[in-house]
């Protein structure tokens, strides 16, 4: 039977360095005040013996856990359908991670009960900083651990007002929907419609904006259905806006996953797509490539509002100064169906 082998301690890595536990433990720990030599000959002995630090015991120490939180107030089945924000979002933060050499900590807070266990955790010491993403509505949870001093950046300008100011990464959604509403009218279309995303959200309130504010300078008429970003809100939504227009000939939708249900009930009503409506997603997921036809969309870049948020958060954890509003640009990327 085997048996497990004691894990080397302090002591022993001292006792082989030839120098004392409380200098090994300075130089496991970071600390730049030891000369060079004493270094290597701790570090020589760590590899030897295949030390591993105490985390626990090296957090009371640094007051540091090397662990970031990635909060999104979200149910499980959406954060793992195939809508591909969600996972772009994690991949840009674990990345910008673990080059960082820190830890990812994932946590769902999709109901009241759940949003106070975070906030229990987070105030309890045992995250260096917290990112958010996906807020709903007037969310107190964020300005609440900012408040406390503990480093915070949402992913989305957050909504209402907030007892200390919160940075925060975003992309331009309005400015990428002006765009792609002004190639529809360049293109003739004459009744424009939307699919938007929920109100409660600043990507749902921000896109409908852009929306109403091309068509209003444009002097045509606002067509208007709502949906919560999921494929079948958008299948749901459309038939809504062919019942309020039947002649509406394009229609810009506030989320691909959303254009990919639209598109199924354009096929179901008898609809080409683009002859007789064009369709205008928005996010550029991997599924737009893929859509019959392919689909016209804004593109955000995903995977760099994680890595830029994740960035931020770090320097600001490091007690550096940030700019506390990062907005990142879009991109019109068209295919068959506009």
């Amino acid at each position: 039977m085997a048996v497990a082998r004691a894990r080397p301690t302090l002591e022993a890595v001292a006792q082989r360095a030839g120098v004392s536990r409380a200098t090994v433990s300075r130089v496991v720990n970071g600390s730049t005040t030891v000369a060079e030599p004493i270094q290597q000959a701790v570090r020589r002995a760590v590899q030897e013996l295949g030390y591993v630090p105490n985390l626990a015991a090296r957090s009371l120490v640094t007051q540091q856990t090397d662990s970031i939180a990635l909060i999104l107030p979200e149910a499980s089945t959406r954060v793992f359908s195939d809508d591909q924000v969600f996972p772009g979002i994690i991949l840009g933060v674990s990345r910008e991670l673990e080059a960082a050499g820190k830890q990812l900590v994932l946590t769902l807070a999709e109901s009241a009960a759940s949003h106070e266990r975070v906030e229990r955790y987070a105030m309890g010491g045992h995250v260096d900083g917290v990112l958010f993403a996906s807020l709903h509505g007037v969310d107190p949870l964020p300005g609440a651990l900012a408040r406390t001093g503990l480093p915070v950046v949402c992913g989305g300008r957050p909504l209402g007002e907030s007892p200390v100011p919160v940075a925060y990464v975003d992309v331009d959604h309005i400015g990428g929907v002006r765009g792609a509403v002004r190639h529809l009218l360049d293109s003739g279309r004459q009744r424009i419609a939307t699919i938007a995303g929920p109100p409660d959200m600043v990507a749902g309130i921000e896109r409908l904006t852009g929306y109403r504010a091309e068509l209003r300078e444009a002097g045509r008429r606002q067509i208007v259905a709502l949906g919560d970003f999921t494929r079948e809100s958008g299948a749901v939504a459309m038939r809504e806006l062919l019942d309020k227009d039947p002649n509406l000939d394009a229609v810009f939708v506030a989320s691909d996953l959303m254009a990919h249900g639209a598109l199924r009930t354009l096929r179901e009503a008898g609809r080409r797509v683009p002859d007789d409506v064009a369709v205008i997603g928005f996010d550029d997921i991997e599924l737009a490539g893929y859509t019959d036809p392919p689909l016209s969309t804004v593109r955000q870049p995903i995977q760099d509002l994680g890595r830029t948020m994740t960035r931020q958060l770090l320097r600001l954890a490091a007690g550096e100064r940030i700019e506390p509003v990062v907005v990142l640009p879009t991109e019109l990327v068209l295919r068959r169906s506009a």
